[in-house]
């Protein structure tokens, strides 16, 4: 019978063990220390993440600005269709916002849903035009004559301004520039009137009377209208102004209608 010999005082297993791989191991606790000293938080990766992640409703914005944009410059036409799925791959964004600024475009009336599954930029009739115009007569008639008894030196002299630079780009046939300054003139003289009411009343249309006033390409005898009108605002006459901003409406809804329609 083998005899089992006793272990030494002091001694346990585990110690014995130990001796037997040949020195001693180093704790466990010492080798996950550096490991948690090396290893990046958590939250620190969401942080960085979430930084980088642009919020949906700027990505709405940033689709909408772009594609009434692109209405408005005739890049889409009356008729051309807005696909979801294409307009998210050229984004390089999901559905949603994508689908959300179609809906805007809808709201303010430059697409429209001619089936569930069919969204196009409308095609413009004669009573939209008709409709538009007698709203902008309305309302920047009335704007001019505020504008002629409220203006101050620096807003006329930021109206010249954009008239020098619509000169240029009329000379330059720049259509693009000439639409974007044209609608600043006209955005300058509806701050020029001072009030805040009309301006909110504006809003909701004023997309649609750029994309009207592009359909106007009678640049020459748009930058002579705009200069009466300049001068009629600058005269300080109420009355004359409203005669010249109402001349000007007129004028512009006939050569609009002439383009879009081939008539007056």
């Amino acid at each position: 019978m083998t005899k089992i010999e006793p272990l030494g005082e002091g001694r346990d297993p585990v110690s014995a063990e130990r001796d037997s791989l040949g020195g001693e191991q180093e704790p466990l606790g010492a080798v996950r220390e550096p490991l948690d000293a090396e290893r990046e938080p958590l939250g620190g990766v969401r942080e960085s993440l979430g930084a980088e992640r642009e919020p949906l409703g700027a990505v709405r914005e940033r689709v909408l600005g772009t594609l009434r944009r692109e209405i408005i410059a005739g890049r889409l036409r009356p008729g051309d269709r807005l696909v979801e799925r294409e307009l998210a791959e050229r984004f390089g964004v999901s559905r949603v916002p994508v689908r959300e600024a179609i809906r805007a475009l809808v709201a303010e009336g430059f697409v429209l849903f001619e089936t569930p599954r069919r969204t196009v930029v409308r095609r413009l009739t004669p009573t939209d035009v008709a409709e538009l115009f007698e709203l902008r007569e309305a309302l920047e008639v009335y704007a001019a004559g505020l504008a002629a008894s409220r203006a101050t030196p620096e807003a006329l002299a930021e109206l010249a301004d954009l008239l020098d630079r619509a000169a240029t780009a009329t000379h330059a046939d720049d259509a693009e520039a000439i639409t974007d300054i044209n609608t600043r003139f006209h955005d300058r003289i509806l701050a020029m009137a001072g009030n805040s009411l009309l301006i909110s009343v504006m809003e909701p249309v004023d997309g649609r009377l750029r994309w009207l006033t592009r359909q106007n390409e009678e640049w020459p005898q748009l930058l002579t209208e705009h200069r009466e009108l300049y001068e009629s605002i600058a005269s300080g006459d109420p009355d004359r102004a409203r005669a010249h901003a109402l001349a000007h409406v007129q004028a512009n809804y006939r050569s609009t209608v002439r383009h879009l329609f081939g008539d007056d």
